[in-house]
């Protein structure tokens, strides 16, 4: 049998014994394999990360500011004292940023009660407490409303019936939610002009069923994350002061 000959002898024999040898999956078994203190820790990597570990620690756990007063999203029915600390953070903190670059003012921000992810404790404040308020990612943004879609919010606020956070509109409801007054920075709602809504990013895609956001006239991105925001306030202020007030409120 000459070379050539046996190359394809081999050839042949590789090919069927491929094809004789193919197999297939007639189980699949999954283990579950719990990770706790019983797994001995890597002290090589344990030894790498450590001071990258301390930095950031320190870094989030520095005090920057003091709330003399605990704070949850439970203590009013229409708006609440922490939900009002977070819409005008944002009011204050964006609006500059905002109008530097537009030459407008931001008229309002909304914001959702549900997104209020934590309390905040009576104490220090630090980079970490905004991080237990605001967890997410979530960036600021300004839709351009019409007065119609606005008071489309305002359908959705009588329906709603939550504390969700609002600044720089004032709005009152009788008894069975109906709103009976609203303006924005003191004066009525025009239905003919548009208004420049600052909100989340998650919001402003149609979250917690907030459609009105959806379709605006212009989307402004801000380029600046809520929960940075909330970090810069800290660092400029000495004690946190919010509370209660009329600014979204149910007759009796």
């Amino acid at each position: 049998m000459n070379y050539n000959s046996l190359k394809l002898l081999i050839l042949l024999l590789l090919f069927t014994s491929c094809k004789q040898e193919r197999r297939v999956a007639v189980e699949i078994r999954g283990e579950r394999i719990p990770v706790t203190n019983e797994i001995a820790e890597d002290t090589s990597i344990a030894n790498y990360i450590k001071p990258f570990a301390h930095h950031i620690n320190s870094t989030l756990d520095s005090v920057v500011a003091y709330n003399p007063n605990y704070l949850n999203k439970s203590d009013g029915e229409l708006n609440t004292a922490i939900g009002n600390f977070m819409a005008d953070v944002v009011m204050e903190q964006a609006n500059p940023v905002f109008k530097s670059r537009t030459g407008k003012d931001i008229d309002l921000v909304i914001l959702n009660h549900g997104g209020i992810r934590s309390t905040i404790e009576e104490g220090p404040l630090t980079a970490r407490t905004a991080y237990t308020i605001m967890p997410f990612e979530n960036e600021i943004v300004v839709a351009e409303l019409t007065g119609t879609k606005v008071k489309e919010m305002l359908s959705y606020l009588e329906s709603n019936r939550t504390a969700h956070p609002v600044s720089g509109i004032k709005i009152e409801m009788d008894r069975d939610y109906n709103i009976t007054n609203a303006t924005i920075n003191g004066q009525p709602i025009e239905e003919n002009r548009t208004y420049f809504v600052a909100t989340s990013d998650y919001l402003q895609q149609g979250g917690d069923n907030m459609q009105f956001l959806k379709e605006p006239v212009n989307l402004y991105i801000v380029d600046y994350k809520l929960r940075n925001a909330y970090i810069d306030y800290f660092n400029k202020i000495d004690t946190l002061k919010t509370a209660r007030d009329d600014r979204y409120i149910r007759s009796n």
